[in-house]
């Protein structure tokens, strides 16, 4: 990039520690820039008018967040929420510095790029959400977390886009076939095998 622009994005990007747990963003909120996460994860949202969470994806050091851009891009608030995972720090490039940049090829790659795959994790997303059962995708999750899943039942319900009643009993149900062992904010698989079978099952 020429010299000067990179002189005024470095003048420009002041790094911010941001707390677990703090709301980054949230719907129906103007978009002043375009963030940089540096260190720690952003998590994405849609959040329902009760309350309830569905996790569209997470945003890593490194990775940039498609709602954001897409704001940008459209002059439009988010339509979404992000919350900090746990100790976060990221700057935030201002929507002036953005504008310009996407004049660079190497920059406008990068945003596109990301984009892109964005894009395609969120198509995924859909075809769980609409064609997968719910004991499926519970069944995936735990795979996916180790032996040992320490997390509580709303916890888990969060990351699938339901509610703890629902997940709670399936929870229960598996534990009834031996396939997990249930504790405290704790979820063990006893039956690695059995669990995959269940989720890949059409």
């Amino acid at each position: 990039m020429p010299v000067g622009l990179l002189q005024r994005i470095r003048e420009a990007l002041q790094p911010l520690s941001i707390a677990p747990g703090t709301v980054v963003f949230d719907e129906r909120q103007p978009c002043l820039g375009f963030p940089f996460v540096l260190e720690g994860s952003i998590r994405v949202a849609k959040i329902s008018g009760n309350g309830r969470e569905l996790p569209l994806y997470r945003v890593l050091a490194g990775e940039s967040c498609i709602i954001t851009s897409s704001c940008l891009l459209g002059h439009a608030d988010y339509n979404a929420r992000g919350t900090s995972e746990g100790p976060t720090t990221l700057a935030l490039l201002p929507r002036p510095l953005f504008d310009e940049m996407l004049g660079e090829p190497a920059f406008r790659d990068f945003v596109f790029a990301l984009f892109s795959e964005r894009m395609a994790e969120l198509m995924q997303l859909v075809e769980e959400v609409a064609f997968r059962k719910l004991d499926q995708r519970l069944a995936a999750l735990l795979l996916g977390k180790g032996r040992v899943v320490h997390a509580t039942h709303q916890q888990l319900a969060d990351e699938l886009g339901s509610v703890r009643e629902m997940v709670s009993r399936l929870l229960k149900g598996f534990a009834e076939q031996g396939l997990v062992r249930l504790g405290r904010e704790q979820v063990e698989v006893l039956d690695a095998a059995g669990l995959r079978k269940l989720a890949s099952v059409t």
